[in-house]
């Protein structure tokens, strides 16, 4: 018999899954078809039923560790972590993982996390003990409306509204802009701001010249936000505007590349933009991304939080982790009828919230399908 005082050992495996679109899926970084994830697997040698899960799903084009070596990473993780003794708190379980994965993995590093989190709590995807976990509150989320022709956004729209949804985000910059503002003005003439939010997400398709005047024609459509008006890396035009800008601004990919807290905090003093907006995946994880937030609330700065287009794993483990702040906002968590094989999951939007039904089973992982075309 184990003595309950030793300390539990890991085991680590992980299962590549490559996830199918239900559709084509525009994006500032062409269509997406396939979505290539690995779902890393903890265990100890102590309790070899009792696995948590953890999600790695780099988006090709914009995370760092979505390069031909991940899967190399994923197998010296896993080496390392054979016989480390298992974390005993969840402050434990964030120190292990910025000693184990660097900040160049940081979906790597969310997958660690949420892999240790899962196990720590039983291995059941309970992640966080939360009203949401025990399915008593649901999120509020923002329906999305993917790139398409206008007439097509403007049905997606439409829909969005229709299933009840109160916050709708849309992606502009890709197509005509006056085009694209006659589609807004659409919106506005059936739907007035106090019955219906409004954002957009440009992925810096603005240059830093024309911005501006972009911005002010955008203000007519009384919008709550818009994210990345221009590519990230132009900070000193990024905080020129959001002083100017009567749209209140979100940065997102703007966020990626700073890993440490001096860099966050420089970042968010220099530009002081009216929001952030948090992947975990991209940003570095659940540790990371609770950083950010203390240090946009200790500015003033608004946030939300969302997906990465993450199957079920990861999104539950983001759904989890943000209900632990109690957000008012709309989140961005909406994405889990994306896939053609994604891994059921106790999870549904219901009008505008995301819900967690604990009574309902997980698929196994073993039961998975992946697409190799």
């Amino acid at each position: 018999m184990t003595n309950p005082q030793s300390p539990m050992t890991l085991t680590a495996t992980y299962q590549p899954h490559r996830l199918r679109f239900r559709f084509a899926a525009g994006t500032s970084r062409g269509i997406l078809h396939h979505h290539q994830v690995y779902y890393l697997q903890l265990a100890t040698t102590q309790n070899p039923d009792c696995v948590g899960v953890g999600e790695v799903a780099p988006l090709l084009g914009l995370s760092p560790d979505a390069r031909p070596d991940l899967e190399t990473a994923i197998q010296d993780l896993c080496q390392r972590l054979r016989g480390i003794n298992a974390p005993k708190s969840i402050d434990e379980v964030y120190v292990l993982a910025k000693e184990l994965v660097n900040n160049d993995w940081p979906a790597l590093r969310f997958g660690l996390e949420v892999a240790l989190l899962d196990w720590l709590n039983g291995g059941q995807r309970l992640i966080f003990d939360t009203p949401f976990a025990q399915g008593k509150e649901g999120l509020l989320t923002n329906g999305l409306v993917w790139m398409n022709t206008l007439p097509e956004m403007y049905q997606q729209a439409q829909d969005k509204i229709a299933l009840g949804f109160e916050c709708v985000k849309m992606k502009i910059g890709a197509l005509d802009f006056e085009q694209e503002c006659g589609l807004l003005a659409a919106l506005r003439q059936t739907h007035s701001p106090d019955r219906l939010t409004l954002r957009v997400d440009a992925n810096g398709a603005f240059s830093p010249q024309e911005a501006e005047a972009k911005l002010q024609r955008l203000a007519q459509y009384q919008l709550h936000s818009i994210e990345q008006p221009i590519m990230a890396g132009q900070l000193a035009d990024m905080a020129r505007l959001c002083r100017t800008s009567p749209v209140p601004i979100a940065l997102d990919e703007e966020l990626i590349v700073h890993r440490t807290t001096e860099a966050k905090q420089n970042l968010l003093m220099q530009v002081q933009p009216a929001f952030i907006i948090l992947k975990p995946t991209l940003v570095g994880g659940l540790a990371q991304t609770a950083e950010w937030i203390q240090l946009a609330q200790a500015q003033n700065i608004g946030w939300w939080i969302t997906s990465a287009l993450e199957s079920n794993i990861g999104l539950n483990a983001i759904a989890q982790f943000c209900a632990t702040y109690q957000p008012t906002l709309p989140q961005g968590l909406g994405t889990g009828g994306l896939y053609h094989n994604n891994l059921e999951a106790p999870l549904s939007l219901q009008n505008q919230h995301l819900y967690y039904n604990p009574n309902k089973e997980w698929q196994n992982l073993t039961q998975l399908v992946s697409y190799s075309n």
